[in-house]
């Protein structure tokens, strides 16, 4: 696939940048194969404010993103389609612009 306008290369980012200095700690996360999903939590371990993990649940047919809210003291909970987060994955690395996957020819 690539992305209208099909001038600009669709460009995956690299997985993690490794730092050049020996011993820097990277962000933490976990992944977890489970029977009818893939789950990744990702822990915030920057700068003071921190915020509240995020969870993402990977299903067949969709993934959830999830966040405790302290506000609410509750669970935000979003859905998105599979070709909601390909569509997600293609922006990541695009510039600012209105665009629509087409499928190459050949």
């Amino acid at each position: 696939m690539v992305c209208w306008p099909a001038a600009l290369a669709l460009r995956c980012p690299p997985p993690l940048q490794v730092p050049d200095k020996p011993g820097t700690l990277m962000p933490m996360f976990s992944i977890e194969h489970e029977f009818d999903c893939t789950t990744v939590t990702l822990v915030d371990e920057g700068k003071k404010p921190l915020l509240e993990d995020v969870v993402l649940n990977a299903f067949a047919e969709c993934v959830t993103v999830e966040q405790f809210d302290p506000r609410t003291d509750s669970v935000q909970k979003i859905t998105l389609s599979l070709s909601q987060v390909r569509d997600l994955a293609a922006a990541l690395d695009l510039p600012e612009g209105v665009y629509r996957m087409v499928t190459e020819k050949g």
